[in-house]
């Protein structure tokens, strides 16, 4: 006979992007440091720097909390919405560094400076990796200080491994963590990625969060 499907609720809750939930450690401290100065900044602006899924839309969040700032993914910038993004307030660019209307960005960054309003530009690369063909705003992002995140170090990832699970309304014992992290990849995007994969394989087979569970999870990845 065949097995009925499941029916698979997604209970996991919306990312928690308050400052009392971002994860501190030395790989992230210069970036929120930044962060936690301004509007002390020497200037209107700032790009932050780091690799997938390593914090940058958490510290993003943050800052645009603290500077009534709105939030703006660089594909979605147009030379006419310019105008309505900024509308005399602070601007958060995400993902700069994958595909941005250069003239929007030009425009945009023209229009902060001028009204001294904050800007803050996020991806994964430096301003000077970005690959931008404009010179002029090849110029003016030259001028940006740049805040990097690097490398997550062990204490990290396993803060960041229970904060994932928690966030999903999942649970796990520290024989879970302590099978995971020697058998994952080092970084920031390989932690989702497990929790993400762990979390479908629990649901679809009605199973708890445990050791053999993210054995078969990491035996098939």
């Amino acid at each position: 006979m065949k097995k009925s499907s499941q029916l698979i609720f997604d209970l996991s809750r919306p990312p928690a992007y308050s400052a009392a939930d971002f994860l501190p450690a030395p790989c992230n401290e210069e970036a929120m440091g930044w962060i936690d100065r301004w509007p002390g900044w020497p200037g209107f602006g700032l790009a932050l720097a780091g690799p997938a899924a390593s914090g940058k839309s958490h510290l993003a969040r943050i800052f645009a909390e603290k500077s009534d700032s709105v939030v703006a993914p660089a594909a979605e910038l147009t030379p006419d919405n310019i105008p309505d993004i900024a509308a005399d307030r602070g601007v958060v660019v995400e993902d700069a560094d994958r595909g941005v209307d250069e003239t929007a960005l030009f425009h945009l960054f023209n229009l902060q400076k001028e009204q001294n309003r904050p800007l803050l530009l996020t991806g994964r690369e430096p301003p000077n990796r970005w690959g931008i063909e404009l010179p002029d705003l090849r110029s003016r992002l030259a001028t940006l200080p740049v805040a990097s995140i690097g490398s997550p170090d062990d204490f990290l990832l396993e803060a960041l491994l229970v904060k994932l699970f928690s966030d999903r309304q999942l649970r796990i014992g520290p024989d879970v963590v302590a099978y995971a992290l020697p058998r994952m990849d080092r970084s920031f995007a390989a932690v989702h990625d497990l929790v993400d994969k762990v979390d479908k394989a629990a649901l679809e087979e009605g199973r708890a969060v445990t050791v053999p569970l993210v054995r078969a999870v990491l035996d098939v990845a």
